[in-house]
């Protein structure tokens, strides 16, 4: 997914577009902390340039992976399922870049995998925002690296056009050690897209209207993304609300390490009913 664009690099300093949306995400959720600068290395740091780019690097996060999860479940994970759970650990969190700043700001930052990088240990990203894709009234709209796009379709098309973006070649250095295929892939990162922001919305006091804009990103037809964000609403019985839910598009692999606990959401179990569970 490409969306054409011509820009100039923001400015050293003055208004920093997508800072205030991640202060809130540290306020909402320590465990994850943005800082806008450039990437660095060393000291627990990676490079996502690197992990895409050296089978050596990606090994690493793997194995260590797969330390973490012989040391929680007491056995060795699949090698598969090693690297599944290591992408859902980049996948979901590198997400939120992208999606908080559209859903607080109404901004877009274009962030490719050399502007990114990750200390996992530390719960801790760097983001080097050079541009971003905005509304015709945002007051940053005339800031260099600013792209002014017309509507808010332009603006969800400008989402998924960056999260696309960043995740291709993650994905394609993944593929080869999860088995899996393209489409299964990019179910994935629309799990890793709904879930995240479904998240954060719930944590900011605004489940609903996250729903309800994920709906709107995600509706089923929006390649590469594999699905739709699909929430139901699913009846607890007389005395208790509704509560909001989806069936994910693909599996996280967690039945592997505990059969008896099988994800509510997984697709593998989208026959049961809340009472089953």
């Amino acid at each position: 997914m490409h969306v054409a664009s011509s820009t100039l690099p923001l400015p050293a300093s003055g208004v920093r577009p997508c800072a205030d949306a991640y202060r809130r995400l540290a306020q909402v959720f320590p465990g994850l902390r943005v800082e806008l600068a450039a990437s660095r290395s060393g000291s627990g740091w990676t490079r996502v340039a690197d992990l895409v780019g050296d089978p050596a690097v990606l090994g690493e996060l793997i194995a260590a992976e797969e330390a973490r999860g012989l040391a929680e479940y007491g056995e060795p994970l699949r090698p598969d399922v090693a690297a599944s759970f290591c992408l859902h650990r980049y996948a979901w969190p590198v997400c939120l870049l992208f999606s908080l700043p559209w859903f607080l700001e109404r901004r877009v930052p274009r962030l490719p995998v050399a502007a990114v990088s990750v200390n996992r240990d530390a719960g801790r990203m760097t983001a080097a925002v050079e541009s971003f894709a905005c509304l015709p009234d945002d007051p940053a709209a005339g800031l260099p690296g600013a792209r002014v796009v017309a509507d808010e379709a332009a603006l969800r098309a400008e989402l998924l056009a960056a999260v696309a973006e960043h995740l291709e070649p993650v994905l394609t250095a993944f593929r080869p050690r999860l088995r899996r295929g393209p489409r299964t892939l990019w179910g994935m990162a629309t799990d890793e897209l709904v879930e995240g922001l479904w998240y954060l919305g719930s944590l900011l006091g605004e489940e609903e209207r996250a729903a309800a804009e994920l709906s709107a990103l995600l509706p089923g037809s929006t390649p590469p993304f594999a699905g739709g964000a699909d929430f139901r609403h699913l009846d607890q019985g007389p005395d208790r609300a509704p509560m909001r839910t989806r069936t994910r598009v693909s599996c996280c692999l967690y039945y592997t390490v505990r059969p008896a606990e099988v994800c509510f959401s997984c697709p593998r179990n989208c026959g049961l009913t809340r009472a089953d569970q």
